[in-house]
């Protein structure tokens, strides 16, 4: 490996889910300085508004299921190294909380492999926040004392093992980027034992303007294949999502208008590597 001496530095930081009133103080601090920001499609335009230092270069590295505009990961790792080997501040603002469902990996280990300094600042992640916003705390006495993380796009990638545990533990259950495959996910769970009034909510642009909580159960669920949630969409499954209906406090003033722009159909070549899905 060449020896880099570099002065530039990556920062990875979270915007939060939504409400760009959730972005911690460090993230809006490091914005305020940065000379460079990539910044995800599910970032709240109003953080660049407010915190965004105004000579920055913005550069948008969106994705978006199934598009094939979505940026492809390698092209955002390769910027990162392009902006900071030119003695660069780079922000690389994500969605929710940078440690979830973002890649981060893949950017690291370019930062990592040539010598590029770097921190990482955590965040609100989507399931926090959407779970606050909604009225459902993710554990409750008396409801369920954990909570597992989790996205589903593949049913082989999941055992049979796993599936009987997923079914059957008093987990509360939160999975990411899953919206477009519920119905198979509730089905494959009641086939593994839950119960089929077990509720689930599905909860579409958390913490913005925008937010909708749609609250059923399992079987409803299963039933539903032609359903489509706007995103970003979190599901929240487990008896927690009973108390939706008492504390639910947020009232959305935009309820279902998109508050995250759409990529575009079509940028990058066909032949150029898909980006991973966000949903």
């Amino acid at each position: 490996m060449t020896e880099n001496k570099l002065k530039g530095k990556v920062i990875l930081a979270a915007a939060g889910p939504g409400d760009p009133d959730l972005v911690t103080i460090k993230t809006a601090q490091f914005l305020g300085k940065a000379d460079v920001i990539l910044t995800d499609r599910l970032v709240s335009k109003d953080i660049l508004t407010r915190y965004a230092n105004p000579l920055a270069k913005i550069v948008e590295v969106g994705k978006q299921s199934r598009r094939e505009s979505s940026t492809p990961q390698s092209v955002i790792s390769t910027l990162l190294l392009e902006y900071a080997v030119k003695d660069n501040l780079v922000v690389r603002l994500k969605g929710g909380d940078v440690s979830i469902y973002s890649n981060i990996l893949d950017e690291l280990e370019t930062l990592y492999a040539y010598q590029i300094p770097f921190e990482i600042i955590p965040g609100v992640t989507a399931a926090l926040g959407a779970s606050a916003y909604a009225g459902i705390p993710l554990t409750a006495r008396g409801y369920s004392t954990g909570v597992r993380l989790l996205t589903f796009y593949q049913d082989h990638v999941i055992s049979e093992k796993e599936w009987y545990d997923l079914a059957n533990t008093g987990d509360t259950l939160v999975f990411y980027m899953s919206s477009h495959s519920l119905s198979a996910l509730t089905a494959r769970l009641l086939e593994s034992g839950i119960q089929s009034d077990k509720p689930v909510a599905v909860i579409e642009q958390a913490t913005t303007p925008s937010q909708r909580v749609f609250i059923k159960d399992i079987e409803q669920c299963s039933k539903e294949h032609a359903v489509s949630y706007v995103s970003p969409t979190l599901i929240i499954i487990g008896d927690v999502v009973k108390l939706h209906a008492k504390f639910a406090w947020y009232h959305a003033s935009e309820a279902g208008a998109e508050y995250f722009e759409s990529l575009p159909e079509k940028v990058f070549s066909s032949t150029v590597q898909r980006a991973d899905h966000d949903s």
